[in-house]
């Protein structure tokens, strides 16, 4: 094989692997979902509004303006938005800490 013709041939191999890429990228459908730190960040949000409404009910309650089960309900709402946000917590550090033990 002549030189001109290993160039042809490996040109015309790399349009036919750029030809298939665009293939590939026109049939996989995009991802509109969120990534994962703006999901732990609206978690922590919502964990901080239920511990503001607590708060908040508590104020109330002293004031006389809230009832004590609204105070109750409120606190048990925080207390399991930050049980389960500590669940999650628990189960990343321990992914993380596997995927660290994983052999290269």
């Amino acid at each position: 094989m002549t030189t001109p013709s290993i160039a042809n041939n490996a040109y015309q191999l790399a349009a036919k692997l750029q030809q298939q890429a665009r293939t590939i990228e026109e049939t996989t459908p995009e991802t509109t979902g969120m990534d994962f730190g703006q999901m732990v960040k609206e978690a922590v949000d919502t964990v901080v509004d239920k511990g503001q409404q607590a708060d908040e009910k508590a104020i109330g309650m002293i004031e006389g303006n809230t009832g004590v089960v609204d105070v109750v309900t409120a606190v048990a709402e925080t207390e399991v938005a930050l049980e389960t946000m500590v669940a999650v917590r628990d189960r990343v550090i321990s992914a993380y800490e596997e995927i660290m033990r994983m052999p290269i």
